[in-house]
């Protein structure tokens, strides 16, 4: 259950109409999904995300794919139900396979485990992967 209100078309501002119309535009949709409808009642914090979000999640060094298969990584390890659904979604669509979908979740559980095991035994870091910049 949402703690703010989900923002209709119809209820908002310039301002956030203006954003939306981007965000149909860039995704070549019409659909605004309920995170942007949420975070609209901040216009401001909208703004900022959906522009910081083009930067991170838009060409660069990383392929598109990869990109949203490491948000599904970080969403799962977070509990994020919610950005799991939405860049699962957009990972099938930039091409993610099953086996794919499959191996991601079997590397995700297992860093799951090994991380809680050497952080449960306190391992220290081996000096041969300790880089310094």
């Amino acid at each position: 259950m949402a703690t703010v209100r989900l923002i209709s078309d119809a209820q908002a501002s310039a301002e956030v109409r203006e954003i939306f119309d981007d965000i149909r535009k860039v995704r070549n949709t019409d659909f605004i999904n309920n995170f942007w409808r949420a975070l609209a009642n901040n216009p401001a914090e909208l703004k900022r995300t959906w522009a910081e979000l083009q930067q991170v999640m838009g060409p660069g060094s990383i392929d598109p794919l990869t990109k949203e298969m490491i948000y599904i990584a970080v969403s799962v390890a977070n509990a994020c139900t919610y950005c799991i659904h939405s860049h699962t979604a957009s990972a099938r669509a930039k091409g993610m396979t099953v086996d794919q979908h499959a191996e991601l979740l079997s590397i995700v559980a297992m860093a799951g485990k090994t991380n809680h095991l050497v952080t449960a035994m306190g391992v220290p870091v081996d000096d041969a992967f300790d880089e310094k910049p």
